[in-house]
């Protein structure tokens, strides 16, 4: 049976390397989409039919920063299996991104071996999205274990609007970048940056990011 793997990033060498990294697992049997953008990936996701048995979203596309993109796909989608593929390695991302329904987070500094082993399970996987532990490039939990939770500080207490500036600023946007990727007012993402840094008890962001590292 033919399996469909949509990849989402918006570098070609990046979506090209995938597909060398796929050919070369021998998954002759996997149709190949691809899209440079969200919106592009949502139209493509909604004409086929069956619908792709995995998606690997990049977090950072011309249309989408950060978790957006992710909460985005599955509001359109609930039923989709996303598997976020980033370059970003902390904690928090990681685990707001299980938490909020990927099946999977892919680093980009994942060894080739890692991560090809990683989609072809993804791939491979035939329990209920219910059922199925989040997956990490080892092929394990976030943390090396099958349904583990990654380590790091705790968000609780963080509003919803807290955990989005969050987010954002773990990615390196800028206060302006924040606010126009939420659609907020600059002088609010001051009070939200300010109160979470307050909540982890740090003066600067680079002692925050530092934090979920």
């Amino acid at each position: 049976m033919t399996r469909t793997l949509l990849v989402v990033d918006d570098h070609h060498l990046t979506r090209a390397g995938l597909r060398v990294l796929a050919q070369s697992a021998d998954l002759t049997d996997v149709e190949w989409l691809e899209a440079a953008s969200l919106d592009e990936a949502l139209t493509q996701y909604a004409g086929c039919m069956p619908p792709p048995d995995l998606v690997l979203l990049d977090l950072r596309l011309p249309d989408s920063l950060g978790l957006q993109g992710l909460r985005r796909f599955l509001a359109e989608f609930p039923q989709a299996r996303i598997a976020v593929f980033s370059g970003s390695e902390d904690t928090f991302v990681m685990r707001q991104a299980l938490t909020l329904g990927a099946i999977g987070f892919i680093p980009k500094t994942a060894d080739a071996d890692s991560a090809r082993a990683a989609i072809v399970g993804l791939l491979d996987a035939r329990r209920s999205a219910a059922d199925r532990p989040a997956t990490t490039a080892d092929g394990h939990g976030a943390n090396g274990t099958h349904g583990a939770t990654p380590r790091g500080p705790s968000t609780d207490g963080l509003t919803a609007t807290q955990l989005k500036v969050l987010e954002l600023l773990l990615a390196g946007l800028s206060n302006t970048q924040i606010a126009n990727e939420l659609g907020l007012a600059v002088s609010t993402i001051k009070n939200a940056v300010s109160s979470v840094m307050l909540k982890f008890d740090v003066r600067s962001r680079s002692h925050l990011i530092s934090l979920f590292r």
